[in-house]
């Protein structure tokens, strides 16, 4: 049954329970039957907490009711006229809405009262940091309706705050997207123009068409990218896995690097153990490679150096890539791994980037059950570790829509920051 169909049933269940408990209450006289029925329902088995004892044939109602809202993983209460909760499932207790046999949050309290005056209604309820037990900020999903006419309301809660999460990264997803191709495509068009206005100057129209020229690579260069993305969240079967020689990868990707680096005067200094082998896709490790040096290039100034390095340790490859750069601000650091982040974005144009190329590196770290971590402080450089298994590995759930947390590309422990710089120190 799906989760809209387990909420309908659990309503219902819990109406019978409310109208039941209501009549109860409100009864000034109870007849022998009645009490012999709440006598047996009184000795019957306890629930525990997070699970119900499941009721055998011809148990009451109530324990239906009570089997059926324990199982859900949506929150449920029902509360009186009187605000007081008559019935709370083990979810919303979880939650934390409920606190003796009263619900907690002031406006969930607002909604039953709406829905007393306005009859039933589903609302997102957007829950600040600090409301709930969890100290972050939830929305819930409420559905509420009103179970008889004595003030009886019932409320489900769903927490949809991962959902809210994923449709704001489409938004921005697509929003980025435009305005990233907008962006060469405008250039060219106007280029073109230049072009034809210039038609009887051979100098203008040569410095037109390699003005030209470079916002084509540079869209090429984003599509490509875009598509390469797609790929590594899913959109087309992982392709196989061979064992690859880490240090061949880096060598391959210093050669493609070093003109560059030499037109900056940058020096590329390569160190580490001779002979480590991952299973990985190859052109998948090489693009991560190449994107980290390519990275590391741009945002470093002139005669400067680059190192790069990898090791074992504890069971995986790290390769390792140092810059003596700008750095990263310490606001920067949680969000550099999200698609079309920038921390600077007039130099980042200036040197055709796109703004994919860490996300990608982040994507195909995951895919191989890695990771890829950052060190920077502002005018003390960079340092990416990419660390991959030496074993084949089960990766980590990478959806189309999953971007890093702010926590998930935090600097690595004292004691990894410490063996990464003593891996560089000769820079």
């Amino acid at each position: 049954m799906s989760g809209i169909g387990w909420i309908v049933l659990a309503v219902a269940a819990i109406g019978a329970f409310a109208i039941g408990f209501v009549a109860a209450r409100l009864s000034a006289r109870t007849s022998p039957g009645e009490k012999s029925v709440r006598d047996r329902s009184a000795s019957a088995p306890r629930k525990t907490q997070g699970s119900a004892t499941r009721p055998a044939s011809g148990t009451s109602g109530l324990a239906l009711a009570d089997e059926l809202v324990t199982v859900m993983d949506s929150a449920a209460i029902v509360i009186d006229s009187g605000d007081q909760v008559l019935l709370a499932n083990p979810r919303a207790i979880e939650m934390g809405l409920v606190r003796e046999r009263r619900i907690v949050v002031r406006a969930l309290l607002e909604i039953s009262r709406d829905v007393r005056r306005d009859g039933a209604m589903t609302i997102d309820l957007r829950l600040p940091a600090g409301t709930l037990p969890t100290n972050r900020e939830v929305i819930v999903n409420v559905q509420g309706d009103s179970l008889d006419r004595s003030g009886v309301v019932a409320l489900v809660m769903h927490d949809v705050t991962e959902a809210h999460r994923v449709e704001a990264v489409r938004r921005d997803f697509v929003a980025n997207v435009s305005h990233e191709l907008k962006t060469p495509v405008g250039a060219i068009s106007l280029l073109g123009e230049a072009i034809e206005d210039a038609s009887g100057d051979a100098d203008a129209v040569r410095r037109f068409a390699a003005s030209m020229q470079r916002e084509s690579k540079r869209l090429a260069t984003l599509v490509a990218e875009l598509i390469e993305l797609s790929r590594l969240q899913g959109a087309e079967p992982a392709p196989p896995q061979t064992n690859v020689d880490v240090a061949e990868i880096i060598t391959e990707c210093v050669d493609g690097i070093r003109a560059a680096a030499s037109a900056k005067n940058i020096t590329i200094v390569k160190a580490g153990e001779a002979t480590v082998s991952v299973p990985a896709v190859r052109a998948q490790l090489h693009a991560a490679v190449s994107n980290l040096l390519t990275n590391a290039i741009s945002y470093s100034p002139n005669d400067t150096k680059v190192g790069v390095t990898h090791r074992v340790l504890d069971g995986y490859a790290e390769i390792v890539v140092k810059d003596q750069g700008i750095g990263i601000a310490a606001r920067d650091i949680g969000r550099i791994f999200e698609r079309f982040y920038r921390v600077d974005p007039a130099r980042s144009r200036s040197t055709g980037g796109t703004g994919l190329g860490l996300a990608i590196v982040k994507h195909i770290a995951t895919n191989h059950g890695g990771s890829v971590d950052v060190w920077s402080s502002e005018g003390d450089g960079s340092t990416f570790t990419l660390r991959l298994p030496l074993e084949p590995a089960i990766p980590a759930d990478g959806g189309p829509d999953e971007e890093p947390h702010a926590d998930a590309h935090q600097p690595g422990s004292r004691a990894g920051r410490a063996a990464t710089r003593a891996s560089l120190e000769y820079l």
